[in-house]
């Protein structure tokens, strides 16, 4: 199982950034789609982005685009989300996660693989 550990999270004032990072495993597989997911207490899981590792296309929640960017550095198998304008909403668990489909589509992931995740806090 790949192994992936996100890190960054913290406590932010509302209207504020934070990057959280996750340093994913070795893998080789070029289907590869990365996912930064969240999940509020008492609520579902949320996915917020992905990536595709082969080609780098990118997908984002519709009520998250414009703050929130995912990025990948393949050559330090290493994944960020810039987030930013930050509100009491996006209060959550991060988790970084990793699957293997044809298309790395926010509305259809796959998580085969997670990490521990990091926790947001943002105050108002």
């Amino acid at each position: 199982q790949l192994q992936l550990v996100a890190s960054g999270g913290g406590s932010v004032q509302a209207g504020g950034s934070l990057r959280l990072s996750c340093a994913v495993g070795r893998y080789t597989n070029r289907n590869a789609c990365l996912y930064w997911f969240r999940q509020a207490p008492g609520k579902g899981r949320e996915g917020v982005a992905t990536v595709a590792a082969g080609g780098g296309t990118t997908s984002y929640a519709d009520s998250l685009k414009g703050r929130f960017t995912i990025s990948l550095d393949n050559a330090k198998n290493m994944l960020y989300l810039q987030m930013n304008s930050l509100s009491p909403e996006d209060t959550a668990m991060y988790y970084c996660a990793a699957g293997w489909t044809d298309r790395c589509q926010i509305d259809a992931p796959v998580y085969t693989s997670w990490g521990q995740g990091t926790q947001v806090t943002v105050s108002s």
